[in-house]
């Protein structure tokens, strides 16, 4: 039985979160989907709903969308709580699905109270990372589990649009990303940038403007651009605002790092700390910007060939994120290392370069990883496909083999 809830007739399965959730369907711990809005957490759910219908056609599944209207009386966590109460079927499971939970003011205080039935199972998505750190965390400690949700990845994109995996199809995915809502539409400059500037606006808007009663619009607008210009490049508070100061926006260092917070929080960039490969610790000071989604990141800086170099990083990191790495910049001093990536207590290295054509460049990039004196997988990423044998043990791969593994 489904109670309050429109499922889309065609939807494309995404087994990679399908497959950690499933586990723990009908267990008593709330199910979080986080990430950027647009990124298909609302789908994941349908996904999950027909899962469900499958493996228990008598559970009792109600559905609440806060971007619906219908659903506009649930203000508060009481409201949430009293509406599921109401709806509820005894005597059988229920399970509860919340679309955008961060837009019910205390919703943590209605999970909490929820949560104390062994006959409701709740699978909830946000679209803002402080529910976790947070809202959620305060009051849910050890009664929930994460799944973060990311943009399509490449195989991803290449199974929604029906597309070859060749070098081309590489370079729509750099220009238009992976948001899932774009196979609706024909993938051209106009058309897509259009659409993903729409989507910047509103997350944006709802996300960190009017959840956060910003006023000075233009300075985060400004920021958000430099972020852009700026893709793997170290940066501290200070210096963002020392460089923007010298544009002629003016904001202080402290005002910067509450505005990234939101940027972050909001799923639009990611920050990667430094971690010290030799001392293994993390610096505290200066940290490098990604973004969570390349078609925003282009409707906002501009598809350009000079910025290829910082799109290959950017990609980089989101593909270590959906393979679920934890991602550091590697520093040992001079050098750096693009990418530590470590998952279950592995680590890869990873160096990541345009092309391997001159002497220095495969010095320098080799060169790094030469140095680190451990055992883990290391590996240079190029654009360059590339067949032959490895240097010195390191591996050479292209950046359409890396994103295909």
């Amino acid at each position: 039985m489904i109670i309050k809830s429109n499922i889309p007739k065609s939807i494309h399965q995404r087994p990679i979160y399908l497959d950690v959730v499933k586990p723990f369907i009908g267990k008593q711990l709330i199910k979080v989907l986080t990430g950027q809005r647009r990124v298909g957490k609302s789908y994941l759910l349908f996904q999950l709903m027909e899962e469900i219908n499958l493996t228990d056609p008598s559970a009792a599944i109600i559905y609440i969308n806060k971007e619906d209207l219908a659903f506009s009386f649930i203000q508060n966590g009481n409201d949430l709580n009293d509406y599921v109460q109401k709806e509820k079927i005894s005597g059988i499971k229920n399970y509860i699905f919340i679309d955008e939970i961060q837009d019910i003011q205390h919703f943590e205080n209605g999970l909490r109270s929820l949560a104390l039935d062994e006959n409701i199972d709740i699978y909830c998505t946000g679209s803002n990372a402080n529910l976790l750190s947070g809202e959620l965390a305060s009051y849910l400690s050890g009664r929930y589990i994460e799944i973060p949700v990311y943009s399509l990845s490449y195989i991803e994109f290449i199974d929604f649009h029906k597309l070859t995996n060749n070098n081309e199809t590489v370079e729509k995915y750099l220009k238009y990303g992976g948001l899932p809502y774009l196979i609706h539409l024909p993938l051209q400059d106009h058309i897509v940038f259009e659409y993903i500037k729409n989507i910047y606006q509103t997350i944006l808007y709802k996300d960190i403007i009017q959840r956060h009663g910003i006023r000075n619009i233009h300075f985060l607008e400004k920021l958000v651009q430099f972020v852009a210009n700026n893709i793997g490049s170290l940066f501290s508070s200070k210096k963002i605002s020392d460089s923007l100061k010298s544009q002629g926006t003016k904001l202080a260092p402290n005002q910067v790092q509450a505005y990234i917070k939101h940027l972050t929080d909001a799923f639009i960039i990611h920050k990667v700390e430094r971690y010290d490969i030799v001392g293994k610790r993390i610096f505290e000071t200066s940290e490098k910007y990604y973004f969570e989604n390349l078609g925003i990141r282009n409707g906002i800086g501009g598809y350009k060939p000079d910025d290829k170099g910082k799109l290959l990083e950017n990609v980089v990191y989101n593909h270590l994120l959906i393979k679920g790495y934890k991602v550091f910049v590697g520093i040992m001093h001079p050098e750096e290392i693009d990418f530590v990536a470590e998952k279950n207590g592995e680590k890869l290295y990873i160096q990541v370069a345009l092309n391997l054509i001159e002497e220095k460049t495969i010095e320098r990039e080799f060169g790094n990883l030469l140095k680190i004196k451990d055992q883990y997988p290391k590996m240079v990423i190029t654009l360059d496909e590339f067949s032959g044998n490895t240097y010195e043990g390191i591996q050479a791969i292209s950046l359409r083999k890396f994103l295909s593994e």
